[in-house]
């Protein structure tokens, strides 16, 4: 029985967990645990308690299933409980990083201003590509613990998960002008922590301490 599940895929298990088999609910979480302890990391990466949270996902999965209209958008909705959460537990702990600070410099370019919220090419290589090493892995994760919790939001669920600006806006309940605004502004602090590291020189000590 649990062969058969393995290779439904995740629609026809939503399904069959809307029809309150175990078996396929088990499947679920076999499938995409590992995906959701490292959206997870990639938010919270100073966080310990990670597998608590992800366990917590999985029980707010199974209360909810029932009322996912679309069984097709198991992914994306999967990804939007992750961010709820993550919302509701900064809402609960004191927070070690201010939550504004890389937007006051422009704050009134999130309000609409147009070379702020449109598309630009980027022609710089970003910190993924350049190396997929685990020091590198590292020193990402570092930096990413330097961004503003909704920076690294922002840019987690577009690089990490690869969703739609559009999609983003949705899940975090912002205007996507600000989610444009804010991924660039990530992006730009990240290369500027990475360039050391990139040019093989010692990273600053706000990285690698």
């Amino acid at each position: 029985m649990a062969t058969a599940y393995s290779q439904k895929s995740d629609r026809d298990l939503v399904l069959a967990c809307q029809r309150r088999e175990p078996a396929a609910f088990e499947e679920l979480v076999k499938r995409h645990q590992r995906t959701v302890y490292a959206l997870l990391y990639q938010l919270a990466p100073d966080w310990t308690d990670t597998a608590d949270l992800a366990q917590e996902v999985f029980i707010r999965v199974y209360r909810s299933i029932n009322n996912l209209r679309n069984p097709s958008s198991f992914r994306s909705w999967l990804t939007q409980i992750v961010t709820n959460l993550f919302y509701d537990e900064l809402r609960k702990r004191p927070r070690r990083l201010p939550t504004v600070s890389m937007d006051e410099a422009q704050s009134s370019d999130e309000e609409g201003d147009s070379h702020v919220t449109q598309d630009v090419t980027d022609t710089h290589m970003q910190p993924d590509e350049k190396l997929l090493s685990n020091e590198m892995n590292d020193v990402i994760r570092k930096a990413m613990m330097r961004l503003p919790e909704q920076f690294r939001t922002s840019i987690v669920l577009r690089e990490v998960e690869g969703l739609s600006y559009e999609e983003i806006a949705v899940i975090t309940k912002t205007e996507m002008g600000t989610v444009k605004s804010r991924i660039a502004r990530a992006r730009t602090k990240l290369q500027e922590l990475l360039k050391p590291y990139l040019e093989n020189k010692p990273a600053p000590s706000e990285v690698t301490s």
